[in-house]
């Protein structure tokens, strides 16, 4: 988010005054006079926010906003159009060039104030969600350095363990955790040894017992913060290797005691590392894919949870293809790049 100031934009010096005092008292402050001086104002100064006239003499708003859409430097600055003209018409046209908010003249304090902190508190959410997902994408890739489909595997999976919540009844704010939380599944690989991570072939008794700790690592990693994401994205971390028999890792927990979030990205996960093609492997076939799943439903997965995915299998399939074609583009443009 910038911290830059706000920059109120008006022809008219009373209007400017008016938005000065509405707002000196919490935020810093720019001001313009025309549309040019606007973007000149954003090219030094980078606000946060825009409160912007649309009549004004040499370029109106719209043609203001337009342009600073269509920069890459700005295009994320909100705009709130302040403005005497209430058709819906003029309402329409600034939302298609990408305003945010309208405010009506006359100017009313109280009005400026609240719409100001909404626009503001908007774009520090969309900076925190930024935040966590770029946190999100590099405890993935540590739980995953030796991944070569890291990106594509943690956040596909995601979508999975996403789509198959919201078929168990998850409420929309806990399933959008778990997607996020999900990519966070293996992060305790980190603390796993290249001799062992590495190892072609199958490990020994004791490699096999490092190797289950990174179940613990993770968590320990995982539950140093007290927000909701990472607590849960700790909880699955802990408990994605239990399995419905008991015979899983790191506590031998069965069925209902391993917690649902953790059953849940087990099914996404398994599912996708059968389908996605790898280093050591082809990818497997759906039907050959679909039957493991089915055949590992009450031992090693929950029962239920298989019979929900198949029945919204149409949309995970979606979600497959979707991300097969961002693969294939990504490689298209890779190779695009090489010398001939």
């Amino acid at each position: 988010m910038s911290t830059g100031p706000i920059l109120c934009v008006d022809d008219e010096p009373y209007n400017l005054g008016i938005l000065r005092m509405a707002l000196k008292e919490h935020h810093p402050l720019a001001f313009a006079r025309s549309g040019a001086e606007t973007l000149k104002a954003v090219e030094k100064h980078r606000p946060a926010l825009l409160l912007l006239d649309v009549q004004m003499p040499d370029m109106d708003g719209y043609e203001v906003c337009r342009r600073l859409k269509s920069n890459l430097e700005t295009r994320d600055i909100p705009i709130i159009f302040v403005t005497g003209m209430t058709q819906e018409i003029d309402e329409k046209a600034g939302f298609d060039v990408g305003a945010v908010d309208y405010i009506t003249k006359p100017i009313s304090v109280p009005i400026v104030q609240a719409r100001v902190q909404t626009h503001l508190s908007l774009v520090r959410a969309e900076t925190l969600e930024k935040s966590y997902r770029d946190a999100i994408h590099m405890l993935g890739m540590a739980g995953h350095y030796n991944d070569t489909d890291t990106g594509a595997h943690i956040w596909r999976m995601a979508a999975y363990s996403r789509s198959l919540a919201e078929t168990m009844g998850w409420n929309e704010e806990r399933c959008h955790l778990l997607e996020l939380a999900a990519p966070m599944h293996d992060t305790g690989k980190i603390g796993i040894p290249d001799a062992v991570l590495k190892n072609p072939g199958k490990l020994n008794e004791e490699e096999w017992r490092i190797m289950k700790t990174h179940t613990t690592i993770g968590y320990g990693i995982l539950k140093q913060s007290q927000a909701p994401l990472f607590q849960l994205a700790g909880e699955i971390a802990l408990y994605h290797h239990e399995k419905c028999d008991g015979s899983g890792y790191p506590s031998g927990l069965a069925a209902d005691e391993i917690p649902e979030s953790a059953r849940i990205v087990a099914v996404a996960d398994v599912f996708d590392a059968l389908s996605m093609k790898r280093p050591y492997k082809e990818a497997w076939p759906l039907d050959k894919t679909l039957e493991f799943l089915r055949g590992n439903a009450g031992s090693h997965l929950d029962g239920r949870l298989v019979e929900a995915f198949m029945d919204i299998l149409p949309k995970i399939l979606r979600t497959k293809a979707e991300w097969d074609a961002r693969e294939q583009e990504k490689e298209l443009t890779l190779m695009s790049g090489l010398p001939d």
